[in-house]
């Protein structure tokens, strides 16, 4: 019985792995959740529909983070057709007060929230560094990423352009 249930779990991880495999492969926003500074769980399939998404994989202590929300916060005019998704690994703790800093509450297009410990959007997007930028269309098809420095500007224009 055991040996069965083992066998079970085993193959449907598998079939999540090759899940989440098409769907990196098909450019496809993936299945993701993320705990927010009110201990609620968003999940991709909260997002809604018909909406194009920004992505950023953060760290609210990484200095190269730091720059890019500073620039962000002054700039989200040009991204409030998009839904915003800031996602970090950091304790809710750390969530909490980078919504603090930045208000985040005043913008209804953006959610905030840590993945914590199970770093499945960090493996799925195969990142070494903080920051990343994914700009997925209207249809959840990825449009652009940038892994390094995220040029706001050329991103506001990618997002015009859906």
């Amino acid at each position: 019985m055991r040996k069965n249930l083992v066998l079970l779990l085993l193959l449907f991880g598998c079939l999540l792995v090759k899940k989440e495999l098409a769907a990196q492969a098909s450019g496809e926003l993936p299945s993701f959740s993320m705990t927010l500074s009110n201990g609620h769980v968003f999940k991709s399939t909260d997002i809604p529909k018909g909406k194009p998404v920004v992505l950023i994989y953060f760290a609210p202590d990484c200095e190269h983070c730091q720059v890019l929300m500073n620039a962000f916060f002054k700039q989200t005019a040009a991204f409030e057709r998009a839904e915003v998704i800031l996602v970090t690994f950091k304790p809710v703790k750390d969530v909490a007060a980078f919504e603090q800093s930045f208000q985040t509450f005043r913008y209804p297009n953006i959610r905030v929230g840590t993945e914590g410990t199970t770093y499945f959007l960090r493996y799925y997007y195969r990142l070494q560094k903080t920051p990343f930028t994914a700009l997925y269309n209207r249809k959840g098809k990825l449009v652009v990423s940038y892994r390094e420095e995220t040029p706001l500007n050329e991103l506001a224009g990618e997002l015009k352009k859906l």
